[in-house]
């Protein structure tokens, strides 16, 4: 009913789980991670407990293979459960129960471990690794591109319902205050891993903070369109002038926080390229509402 992948990146320390399946809301009982010690993917009539238990054990110093050993030993049910581990070292084990839906398996990669049931066929799990293996880029978009690997070699036999992305890395939440660099979840929906490729560009530009290469200064052309565009929504009241003063930087961070770019506001008079590309079109979109509604 499921295929799932958890990963870890050695450059960033990013640790994490994807998975669809034709289940509804799988974000909720399969994917746990926590930065620092590893990621858990539990599975096919799934033991919810497995995750904060798996992550307790390796946190505690066992390997990934012994935590699923120890996990699935005490349970009853073992035959039917499926589980991929994985710790901050990279190592990964996975579980698959002799009862689970055909056809069901697992296969290890560098840094990651993919598993499934009721799937199309063993090529689904081997094409989700060697995607992972040969994509670029963060750990975020390679797990992506994992699950439509998957998908495209067959995924789950039943269909797709739902999908969920779990990405932790040490103060990568909102503000710093947690671990959670990017929780995404598709409740239901026709093609689930679509639906989640589209929330994740709007988390990126929302909850990431910006890239040092996608910084500009605030020149006069930049400083004239963001006082029309503010003075339109009525965040700034003064003159246009196309200079950067203190007065656009001030009204520039209350719109930026009324349009929820909070990680990506700044002190200095720089601006991140893609919340202006971002604003640029919301702009647009808010005037065509604003002169139909005229």
């Amino acid at each position: 009913m499921t295929f799932s992948i958890v990963a870890f990146d050695p450059a960033s320390g990013d640790l994490g789980v994807a998975v669809q399946s034709k289940f509804p809301n799988v974000g909720v009982s399969i994917p746990f991670a926590k930065a620092g010690v590893g990621a858990v993917a539990t599975q096919s009539y799934c033991n919810t407990s497995y995750g904060p238990r798996g992550l307790a054990l390796l946190e505690n110093g066992a390997s990934p293979q012994e935590a699923a050993s120890i996990l699935t030993g005490g349970d009853e049910q073992r035959d039917f459960r499926q589980v991929g581990i994985i710790d901050a070292r990279g190592r990964a084990a996975s579980f698959t129960g002799a009862r689970c839906f055909d056809w069901a398996g697992d296969r290890q990669g560098a840094c990651c471990a993919a598993q499934g049931n009721t799937l199309a066929g063993p090529g689904v799990v081997e094409g989700m690794v060697r995607a992972f293996e040969e994509a670029g880029g963060p750990l975020v978009e390679r797990l992506l591109a994992a699950l439509q690997a998957g998908q495209a070699s067959g995924g789950d036999r039943r269909g797709q319902q739902s999908a969920a992305l779990l990405v932790v890395r040490a103060g990568g939440g909102y503000g710093g205050f947690d671990d959670r660099y990017a929780a995404i979840s598709v409740y239901d929906h026709p093609a689930p891993i679509a639906e989640l490729e589209r929330l994740y560009a709007i988390h990126r530009l929302t909850y990431f903070r910006s890239d040092p290469e996608r910084l500009a200064p605030i020149d006069a052309a930049i400083a004239d369109e963001l006082q029309r565009m503010m003075r339109e929504r009525g965040f700034y009241r003064g003159a246009v002038t196309g200079i950067c003063d203190a007065t656009t930087l001030g009204a520039l961070r209350d719109f930026m926080g009324w349009e929820n770019y909070d990680e990506r506001i700044r002190d200095d008079d720089r601006i991140d390229l893609d919340v202006l590309a971002d604003m640029r079109r919301k702009h647009a979109r808010w005037l065509a509402e604003h002169r139909r509604a005229g």
